[in-house]
């Protein structure tokens, strides 16, 4: 091994490092672009692009000194930096969540530890003005080794940190060879088990920063505010690299006019730093997410200028609630991770903007960078366009949580799992080393209002140190660790250094519990509303509980998108096919878990995220008064006045169509977090499915939102004295005056007549097999009572439950039947239940079937579930239709998928789609496309309709794939249609929650009840 083996030795974690600074590039003139455009400072010169490789299964197969000036390199391939050595095909991809990929023996690693050996080379003239030379590397998976020119530089770990080498004595004018060596485990990597593909190589960018002598080196920026009088300080401390010399700085505002300046000056030396300066600014713009002002500060020494960007705002807590400049706030956050399915973590500042743009146009107002820290420009941009950025060092060691034991409960496992790492003395270091390069990187950034110390990894001495240590470097922010909840009992831990009581995925119970205690910390829900597949299903709740409690911080919904790899179109459907853990080959993984996110891997949104951004519409009707036309609306932004930012449109809307309309902008300010009542011309609105809806409209472009950006809808119901859509009852009516029907009664059918139509009647299955209309038969197959649904990822645990119960088998039969003819047409009455293999009837009930003279069939069910059983997926009938039955209309709940708990994104009206249209494609098939509260859903092609109409609202789902096909397929890309269009007409679901990692569906919504009815009218034609 040509290296010495400081990657298994906690006491080398880097070697002929600088000191960690905060990030910032020098120049030599002023330069305000360099946020999006660090290149372009004369400075800065990238190494980026297109270097050699050499990928060696084990380290200990690289037995030549790759890093000599003279070491031929036609062996080795081409291979992009930054970007990892798995999405350029080498070794194979692979996806854990809690679990290491190697044998848990910390620190050591496999012996057979890959490695890729990179070489560059580039030219480089000496900056006589900046001599020195400094090497920065700001993300390398998971340690390197570095060589210029043949000799050692030095040695680094943490993956998400930035490493700065200082090579001036090795540089030299002309033609120079960089050569590096990284390993693909650790010790580190026992601190680096994050829920995401695990990848390896150079991954972030790769620089050199001239430097002059008397530089600038360090510098920290904190504000005060004096929340009386509304005056402002900015305090500047500073250190220089080596020479000290006069440093001047310039203050100026957003509109670029100077308003302050003053001079570096010595003064006692407080943590490292030894210069300060002081600004006293009256009627400061202070900074927030809503509106992000910042002030340009040039920082200008003898020889570089260093261009920082400075919002004014402090944060703090009063008693249990949190304060951004004296007004409380609510985090409307997403967990985010770096994420590409075709470069993985490497992505770059347009990728970073798109994310940002989509978080910022679905009202989140702050991020999570779970679970690391982010590049450097990512909280730059945080600052500009506004966003609260809880910014988390590189530290997590879950999978301790999963050594062997003989009793391997949860709660066992928790009093053992951080005895190895997180509460053992010899990874103190390890672990302030990663909490310190985290802070000091990004202390100046105004957008970071948190620091987190890390992510799952127990408690323990560690974190108690390494969280004082934050206390006492930077007492301007608030501190968060969750995993301090998990506490073994063995000694009594100090948590006086953690500012929020953290919890992931609580059930309600135990929020309202720590309410209740009149609790000192603020409860911050650092991950919730689990977003797998069809989900979530719990926003509203959790908005309601966090509306409710001055206690709650609000939350970082887990998570943003969905983690795949890339893999080209499939030949048979043109798909874009996504691979996730387990499709690499590999032995360990997490299957499709890394699928947890709100918007799919080319970030095309989930419902979920639509869920999302209209649960958090700025404002919200808390009253309305119909007679009267007045409407009390709340503003549940932190910092905006409505009246400034936001209009209105109305509608009042019956039966789909709009009765008449306007726009409304305030008259009056309406501040935050206060109600205003206005008054709307009412209609007069008498019969039918009547409603008022608003839209929330911006009135002036903010950062990442222009002027007429859609915010989110408010629907009211409006009671009248028929409640029920128009069309629905046309449908419902029927014809009297058609001839009687005909009854052919054999022991197995009921074959009924009519005019133009025959039905057959299965008595076995209580059912229809075969409606014929016109001598066209409708059904692909026959008709069934339907219990199973396929599985969410959400439905994770409870489809365990529902396989034990054999729910996917069932089916079902009739006790017995008979028919009797009425006024109009005749009954069936069949004593039904639905059986399953080797256990007894899940639901036993009754149906009268009513077949009217002109061929409308009423279905009318009384049903009893047995309560011995979980509680049901669905209940309803399922259609194999004709597959021309393409076209489909409804007034319901859409045009998005909608559940009984998952509907705040859709609202009431008549749409029409295409059957296709109407599935959801989530990668991991499963049940998608309901659609909620419905009177009726017609079905068409250009020469007939089949249509389902009801008095009692129903959820329906047109698909082209059954239940079974989403319940077998593991990718969207391999799912095949049916010859058929399937309609399930169903009385409920079961609430689709977020339990693949939250609390179990609440009990409202769980479709549980022992006795139900049920009621709907087919109406077939030709």
């Amino acid at each position: 091994m040509i290296v010495p083996n400081h990657f298994e030795n906690l006491r080398a974690l880097h070697e002929n490092t600088l000191d960690a600074r905060a990030y910032y590039i020098p120049a030599s003139t002023r330069r305000d672009d360099l946020v999006a455009h660090r290149e372009k400072s004369d400075r800065f010169t990238s190494l980026n692009g297109t270097w050699k490789f050499r990928y060696f299964g084990s380290v200990r197969d690289l037995d030549f000194d790759f890093y000599k000036t003279e070491q031929d390199l036609s062996v080795f391939k081409d291979i992009q930096v930054p970007g990892t050595w798995q999405t350029q095909g080498y070794d194979a991809h692979q996806y854990t969540n809690i679990r290491y990929t190697f044998p848990l023996n910390p620190p050591f690693v496999p012996a057979e530890n890959p490695c890729g050996a990179y070489v560059t080379e580039f030219e480089y003239s000496k900056n006589e003005t900046a001599p020195l030379a400094h090497l920065n590397f700001e993300g390398v998976d998971s340690c390197f080794y570095v060589w210029l020119n043949g000799e050692y530089v030095g040695y680094s770990q943490v993956s998400h940190a930035t490493s700065e080498f200082d090579i001036s004595e090795l540089v030299q004018d002309g033609t120079n060879r960089l050569a590096v060596l990284v390993l693909k485990w650790c010790d580190g990597s026992y601190l680096e088990d994050q829920d995401k593909f695990r990848m390896s190589g150079i991954f972030r960018d790769v620089y050199i920063l001239n430097r002059p002598h008397d530089a600038v080196f360090d510098y920290f920026i904190t504000t005060d505010i004096d929340e009386k009088t509304g005056a402002s300080t900015i305090n500047f401390s500073a250190a220089f690299l080596n020479d000290e010399a006069p440093v001047k700085l310039v203050l100026k505002d957003a509109e670029d006019q100077e308003i302050a300046h003053s001079e570096l000056a010595e003064t006692s030396e407080n943590n490292g730093f030894s210069h300060t300066a002081t600004f006293d600014i009256q009627d400061a713009h202070l900074w927030n997410p809503e509106n992000p002002y910042l002030y340009t500060l040039s920082i200008e020494g003898p020889h570089e200028i260093i261009t920082e960007r400075v919002g004014i705002r402090t944060v703090r807590i009063e008693r249990n609630v949190i304060l951004l400049n004296g007004q409380p706030i609510t985090f409307r956050g997403v967990n985010r991770h770096d994420s590409d399915p075709v470069v993985g973590p490497a992505v770059d500042y347009a990728h970073i903007k798109r994310d940002l743009e989509i978080i910022k146009q679905h009202n989140f107002n702050a991020i999570r960078s779970s679970h690391y820290p982010n590049s450097p420009y990512f909280y730059q941009m945080c600052d500009e366009y506004g966003f609260l950025v809880m910014s988390e060092a590189d530290n997590e060691s879950h999978g301790t949580m999963l050594q062997y034991l003989e009793d391997d409960s949860f709660e066992n496992q928790v009093k053992h799992w951080n005895q190895l790492i997180s509460d053992n003395p010899e990874w103190t270091e390890p672990t302030m080393d990663r909490v310190q390069l985290c802070v000091i990187r990004e202390k100046n950034r105004p957008s970071i209002i948190s620091w987190s110390a890390g992510n799952e990894c127990g408690y323990g001495v560690t974190l108690e140190k390494s969280l004082a240590w934050v206390k006492e470097y930077d007492n301007t922010r608030i501190t968060q660790y969750e995993s301090a909840y998990y506490d073994d009992k063995r000694r009594k831990y100090d948590y006086s250094n953690i500012d929020l009581y953290s919890r992931m995925y609580p059930p309600f119970e135990d929020i309202e519990k720590y309410l209740a205690s009149s609790p000192d910390k603020p409860f911050l829900l650092v991950e919730y509303a689990h977003s797998m597949g069809n989900g979530p299903g719990d926003f509203e709740d959790y908005f309601k509980v966090i509306d409710e409690n001055s206690a709650m911080c609000g939350g970082f919904v887990w998570e943003w998108c969905d983690h795949a790899i890339y893999a080209g179109k499939d030949e048979h459907t043109g798909k874009d096919m996504y691979l996730y853990g387990g499709d690499h080959g590999e032995e360990i993984h997490d299957g499709n878990f890394c699928m947890d996110g709100l918007v799919y891997p080319n970030r095309t949104p989930h419902t979920g995220l639509l869920e999302y951004r209209n649960v958090y519409r700025p404002l919200r009707v808390a009253d309305f008064n119909a007679a009267s036309g007045h409407v009390t609306l709340k503003n549940y932004l932190d910092f905006t006045d409505a009246k400034e930012a936001i209009e209105l449109k109305y509608f009042f809307v019956c039966d789909g169509s709009v009765v008449s309309e306007g726009t409304y902008s305030f008259e009056s300010a309406l501040l935050p977090h206060e109600q205003q009542t206005i008054r709307l011309d009412m209609p007069e609105l008498t019969a039918g499915r009547c409603y008022l809806h608003i839209e929330y409209v911006l009135k002036k472009d903010l950062p990442l939102l222009p002027a007429g950006h859609f915010l989110g809808r408010e629907e009211v119901e409006i009671s009248t004295l028929v409640s029920t859509h128009h069309k629905a009852l046309e449908l419902l009516e029927t014809n009297t005056s058609a001839p009687h029907l005909k009854v052919e009664d054999t022991a197995n059918e009921y074959v009924i007549v009519g005019e133009g139509f025959s039905y057959t009647f299965d008595r076995n299955s209580g059912v229809f097999s075969q409606l014929t209309v016109d001598e066209k038969d409708l059904f692909t197959e026959p008709m069934n009572i339907n219990i199973w649904r396929a599985p969410t990822d959400n439905d994770m645990y409870l489809k365990l439950k529902w396989k034990a119960a054999h729910y996917e088998q069932a089916y079902s039969r009739s006790y017995f039947s008979s028919y009797q003819p009425v006024d109009n047409g005749i009954i069936i009455s069949c004593a039904f239940g639905v059986i399953a293999p080797t256990v007894q009837p899940i639901v036993k009930g009754t149906v009268l079937w009513h077949v009217a003279h002109d061929g409308k069939i009423t279905a009318k069910f009384e049903a009893y579930r047995s309560p011995q059983f979980p509680v049901l997926p669905r209940f309803g009938v399922r259609l194999f239709l004709d597959k021309s039955l393409q076209q489909v209309e409804y007034f319901g709940m859409g045009p998005h998928e909608s559940y009984v708990d998952k509907h705040q994104a859709s609202y009431h009206d008549v749409f029409t789609a295409s059957v296709s249209d109407l599935h959801e494609d989530y990668i991991k098939p499963q049940e998608n496309g309901s659609h909620f509260d419905c009177d009726y859903v017609e079905l068409s092609n250009n020469a007939s309709k089949f249509s389902v109409a009801s008095k009692n609202p129903f959820s329906f789902n047109a698909s082209h794939f059954s239940q079974e096909e989403l319940s077998t397929k593991a990718h969207n890309f391999e799912l095949r249609e049916e010859n058929a269009t399937v309609l399930c007409i169903d009385y409920a679901h079961n609430g689709i929650g977020s339990n693949s990692c939250g609390p179990e569906v609440l009990e409202a919504y769980r479709l549980n009840p022992e006795n139900f009815t049920f009621e709907f009218t087919l109406i077939p034609s030709a």
